[in-house]
């Protein structure tokens, strides 16, 4: 209790003062040592010196005053120990082999488990979790029953066989066959086909999943192409034109082939500290320049359509003939590419076509597609920076419009295509061939490809290509010859197909073969279709497989 003193013009309050006492009122040692105290015994009814605590408060309180002599109370003398003194150490030491417990021993001797009332060992379930399966895995008593044939089951014990392993062609096969039968099951009553999620769904057709053989490129896989924006303006409708869109790869200048170089040369001698870098690949975007070219391009490649191999589709005429005229629209860089390998192609993404007619040798179904490669692209930014601050010193060749020609692809893409249909997965391509003059497909540009093209390039030029050449800037006109298939199936000449966006990807073969087979090889084309240099491809897709796909 604490009161503080009045004050002037304050009341007088009192207050409880409570503090925790933190020190210890135990009574001042006694004089005698502890086995001489007297301590009273009431009895074991009060409970006082019974309890475990009493024992420990006096243990603490209580001074030990036990003198321990030399030998720390415990007397060691080794004279009666035989053969000590010479050398002998086996009368010290625990014996090689334990002597036999002695029968009044054993009970001390038992684990603590095996004390007091045996438990039956259950099986390891959740904390304080009980349900239907738990109750029904405890044992059960056999009701009736004849006794001697319940004798007879326990002492011949029915041996399982051994399950094979999850990943064992055995089990692989049964899931297999057991998937078939599941799937038959659901065909014949499609009541039975419920959605996971979605209860009043119901089955309302079935149509078979295939995968479509007729349909490989010569590279035997596609790449698909994502545009991190959009590569028109803004519209209320969509562009029907980004349907047959053309994406060309830039070549890169000596200074990105030699730090490309330099850095694989460092990730081979240390890859641990040195990343494998990207061959990340930059391209022109191309359209064509209205919508009735677009829509003309793509009936070119229709085999539905009758008049796809007319001359008549073109939309421009030249001296060589008629063609299709695109514009440049901008450059764009790769930010992100992942790629895999033939075996591997079906593990990441398809891409599904639906077919409705049953035309030979097509039926109703819906076909899937390998995709090897998938690539993300933005507008250049790394060259358009270096041009502003003055960096790019090298003079660039921009080509600012194709004239492009459609014919059917040769016997060597033919083979190759083949091949993929009989081996989806690859085949052992042959080595290269020895670089031909056969010119099925050229390519007529300013500047330096132009000069090595010779006079037969000149005299296949386009009235567009000579304008173009006469004008000032250095901006060139590229006239290539297309490639098509009569079938309808999807071709890729030498480079790869965009298939989803509809877009095609053209490679421009230059005079110096290596650094063509390095670009060709940067986007998966096989080794046998860099036969011819100087020559710009087009990869196409089926023109019903491009309407049928969504425009990433």
């Amino acid at each position: 209790m604490s009161s503080s003193g009045p004050r002037s013009g304050e009341r007088m309050v009192h207050q409880d003062f409570i503090a925790r006492i933190r020190f210890s009122n135990a009574l001042p040692p006694p004089p005698n040592p502890p086995k001489l105290l007297d301590i009273p015994n009431t009895g074991l009814a009060s409970g006082q010196y019974t309890t475990p605590g009493f024992a420990s408060r006096l243990a603490r309180e209580q001074p030990l005053n036990i003198e321990a002599d030399a030998e720390l109370g415990m007397p060691l003398d080794l004279v009666g120990m035989p053969g000590v003194f010479d050398g002998d150490e086996r009368s010290i030491q625990a014996p090689a082999q334990t002597p036999a417990v002695h029968p009044q021993d054993r009970a001390l001797l038992r684990p603590i488990a095996a004390l007091g009332k045996p438990k039956v060992a259950e099986a390891n379930v959740s904390f304080l979790r009980r349900t239907e399966y738990i109750s029904s895995s405890t044992p059960k008593r056999h009701e009736g029953g004849n006794p001697r044939a319940l004798l007879a089951k326990a002492r011949k014990p029915q041996r399982q066989a051994p399950e094979a392993a999850a990943d064992s062609p055995q089990a692989i096969k049964r899931k297999i066959d057991r998937g078939f039968e599941i799937a038959q099951q659901d065909l014949k009553d499609p009541k039975r086909v419920k959605h996971p999620t979605k209860k009043h769904l119901k089955v309302v057709e079935a149509i078979p999943l295939l995968p479509d053989l007729h349909a490989f490129p010569d590279s035997g896989a596609y790449v698909t192409v994502k545009f991190q924006t959009n590569p028109v303006g803004k519209s209320s409708k969509y562009d029907a034109r980004l349907l047959s869109g053309l994406l060309r790869p830039i070549e890169r200048t000596a200074a990105e082939d030699a730090a490309y170089e330099a850095a694989l040369e460092a990730h081979e001698h240390d890859p641990d500290n040195n990343p494998k870098p990207q061959n990340l690949m930059n391209y022109d975007f191309y359209l064509g320049q209205s919508s009735s070219v677009a829509n003309n391009f793509r009936r070119k490649f229709d085999v539905d359509d009758p008049d796809h191999d007319g001359d008549e589709l073109y939309t421009h005429q030249g001296e060589s003939g008629g063609y299709f005229q695109f514009n440049r629209v901008r450059a764009y860089e790769t930010s992100h590419e992942t790629e895999l390998d033939h075996p591997t192609k079906y593990e990441d993404e398809i891409i599904l076509a639906y077919n409705d007619d049953d035309v030979y040798p097509k039926q109703k179904a819906m076909y899937y597609y390998p995709v090897m490669q998938k690539s993300t692209i933005r507008p250049q930014r790394t060259k358009n920076i270096a041009r502003t601050i003055g960096i790019s010193q090298e003079e660039e060749q921009i080509v600012d419009q194709l004239d492009i020609t459609v014919e059917d692809p040769t016997e060597e893409m033919l083979d190759a295509m083949r091949k993929y249909q009989d081996h989806p997965l690859g085949w052992e391509q042959e080595a290269e061939e020895e670089p031909t003059q056969d010119q099925d497909v050229t390519i007529e540009a300013d500047g330096e490809d132009a000069e090595a093209m010779g006079s037969e390039g000149a005299e296949r030029r386009s009235p567009s290509e000579e304008r173009d050449a006469e004008a000032d800037g250095g901006g060139g006109v590229v006239n290539m010859e297309y490639l098509s298939n009569r079938h309808g199936e999807i071709l890729d000449g030498s480079h790869r197909l965009l298939a989803g966006a509809g877009i095609y990807v053209i490679i421009e073969r230059s005079s110096k073969q290596a650094k063509f087979q390095q670009n060709a090889q940067a986007l998966g084309i096989p080794r046998a279709s860099m036969s011819r240099p100087n020559a710009i491809v087009i990869a196409h897709a089926n023109a019903k497989l491009q309407s049928q796909c969504p425009v990433v």
